[in-house]
């Protein structure tokens, strides 16, 4: 079964994409490309999916293995071909896990089970992309 979206023009450089799964998600170019910043930067959402993607499957494989984690975060960037069209050309996503006494193996076996076999967008992104990966831990105390 294939996805279907569709993407309606709502004026200016706005456009409303809807979602199988959220009523729509808007996007805008920035005011140096006559937009009004009122969406999301389509590139950007790119990185987002990446994040949301590989996001899933980290804690979803956590779940699985039991383990505890107080926080967790992704920082995504992408860096832009220099010519038209341009593309990202180098990514580089940073995992962070926050909590006190963290089963680091256990969160660097999740993020590379994402990273290697389940997260479809990272292999969407690595046929046109090298893409990075970082595994910070950050202990805290409760």
């Amino acid at each position: 079964m294939a996805d279907k979206i569709t993407t309606h023009w709502k004026g200016n450089m706005v456009f409303e994409s809807d979602n199988p799964r959220w009523p729509s998600i808007m996007m805008d170019a920035s005011e140096d490309f006559g937009g009004t910043n009122s969406g999301m930067a389509p590139k950007a959402m790119m990185l987002s999916s990446l994040a949301g993607c590989s996001g899933l499957d980290v804690i979803s494989t956590l779940d699985k293995m039991k383990v505890e984690i107080d926080d967790f975060k992704m920082d995504v960037s992408g860096e832009l071909t220099d010519e038209h069209p341009k593309y990202y050309h180098t990514v580089v996503v940073d995992y962070h896990f926050y909590g006190a006494d963290l089963n680091q193996k256990k969160c660097e076996r999740a993020v590379n089970l994402s990273v290697d076999k389940y997260c479809g967008v990272m292999e969407m992104f690595r046929r046109f992309a090298t893409v990075k990966t970082n595994i910070y831990f950050h202990e805290s105390t409760k």
